[in-house]
């Protein structure tokens, strides 16, 4: 080395200097935050795929919050409800209490009236007073709105859920497609022997006797009088006697059996029956669960319960109607769309909206109401708590169903992929800690050797002034 103004070793060991000055910065760098990737210099196909998985993760953890906090407004709800269901259990017994009217005084039975008032205020209270977060959940508010309705054709619709897009609406198609029948048994002739039977039908049964010669017009007189007993209704047809169930559907039924003699034709000992027939009904074009004229439509994205009147459920037609809003969603996914959102229709349980059309309303048996229990409509002011209760439990039934079978398994499912994708992510993205530290000690030495080789490359040039002398 004969040259002083430029020393090639010096620069030589001045560039592997800073490149191994920058490689212990960045050991330095990744060991004090722990991350491998902290810039996108540092691997960009790596930062791409880190970021992309760090949006899902927080998407995730969302979604499991999300879920929570629906859990807490079902629970909110459910323990109102479980409220509800228990009053409506004491009305039933202030009912049957008060159906003892022989046994009771007018002041006794007025008092029981007064209760059941009481106790209707109380769940109008709580359907009025039961919020989240100041929002109202027994009210109505959460309850879903639908236009277009023919009351001729559906006496009673709720709607339990339904998947409707947002600023959307969704069609409701009913169609009979069979119709639907009492349970009937006719008998042909004027009159009848000496005989004793036993008429059952579907609220229960009862033994008549009719002396040899009784006109149908006596037996259907006889029958009439225990219909409310038995469920059987009796008409005079083509020269006899027509029985016929009050109900429709397979669970409607009319059996005679005679006991001794025959009943208008021979028949003696032999029991002789019949079953109606349910309503065939599709919904959106599938097929529903049907029990006489009650509608149970269960599909994706609809949860409904009809109830047909009687001309439409014998005939084959069709009817339908609009969703227009309403509901709750609860967003339970990491992508926001139909698939990821869960829909609950929570209809009002105020008193008058408790019970239907059918059998009537729970705000009517209260005092001065059409069903008042004081005036002596038991049977009546019973099937319509009986409804009151079966609606409550199983609006309760779906929230929990909503509740168990949703969103805690999807908070178990949503954390196990949470688990998966931190993984993967911490993968790329954060730093290895064993291997930064061998590099930054390799890196330490490299830069403590090359200061060495810097040092005596700067001092190669001295060697030229032997030259001088």
């Amino acid at each position: 080395m004969s040259r002083i103004n430029t020393n090639i070793p010096a620069l030589l060991a001045i560039g592997r200097l800073r490149r191994n000055q920058n490689d212990l910065t960045i050991r330095m760098e990744r060991l004090s935050t722990g991350l491998r990737i902290n810039r996108g210099a540092d691997d960009p196909a790596g930062l791409i795929a880190s970021e992309n998985l760090r949006k899902e993760i927080r998407g995730i953890r969302q979604a499991i919050d999300n879920s929570a906090r629906a859990i807490n407004v079902i629970a909110t709800a459910e323990g109102a409800l479980n409220e509800v269901s228990a009053l409506l259990l004491d009305v039933r017994a202030l009912i049957t209490a008060t159906a003892n009217q022989s046994a009771l005084s007018d002041d006794e039975i007025q008092a029981n009236q007064q209760e059941i008032d009481s106790i209707l205020a109380s769940i109008d209270r709580i359907a009025n007073t039961t919020e989240f977060a100041g929002k109202k959940l027994l009210n109505g508010e959460l309850g879903y709105m639908a236009s277009s309705l023919n009351i001729n054709a559906l006496e009673s619709v709720q709607l339990f859920a339904v998947r409707i897009a947002e600023n959307s609406t969704r069609n409701v198609r009913v169609q009979v497609t069979q119709s639907a029948e009492t349970a009937q048994l006719s008998f042909a002739g004027a009159s009848t022997s000496a005989v004793t039977i036993e008429l059952r039908g579907t609220n229960g049964s009862e033994i008549l006797s009719f002396v040899s010669g009784a006109t149908v017009s006596v037996i259907q007189t006889a029958i009439n009088a225990v219909t409310e007993v038995t469920g059987v209704s009796a008409i005079l047809s083509a020269g006899g006697i027509r029985l016929t169930s009050t109900t429709y559907g397979s669970e409607a039924l009319v059996s005679v059996r005679p006991l001794d003699g025959n009943f208008i034709e021979s028949n003696s000992g032999i029991e002789i029956r019949d079953n109606g027939v349910d309503a065939g009904v599709l919904v959106n074009g599938r097929p529903a669960h049907v029990r006489g004229l009650q509608v149970d439509a269960r599909s994706t994205g609809l949860d409904a319960r009809f109830y047909l009147t009687t001309a439409f459920g014998q005939a084959l037609s069709s009817t339908s109607f609009t969703v227009t809003g309403g509901g709750s969603v609860y967003q339970i996914s990491p992508e926001v769309n139909l698939n990821g959102q869960v829909h609950v229709g929570i209809p009002s349980t105020s008193t008058g909206n408790l019970g239907n059309a059918v059998v009537g309303f729970l705000d009517s048996i209260r005092s001065g109401g059409t069903n008042e229990v004081a005036g002596g409509n038991f049977v009546t002011a019973e099937g319509i708590v009986s409804m009151a209760v079966q609606q409550i439990s199983s609006l309760r039934g779906r929230l929990g169903g909503v509740q168990k079978n949703q969103l805690e398994t999807n908070i178990n499912s949503q954390q196990i992929a949470l688990e998966n994708v931190s993984a993967s992510e911490s993968v790329i993205r954060d730093a290895d800690i064993a291997a930064e530290v061998a590099a930054l000690t390799r890196a330490q030495i490299l830069v403590q050797s090359t200061q060495s080789t810097l040092q005596i490359a700067n001092s190669l040039p001295q060697a030229v002034l032997s030259l001088l002398q």
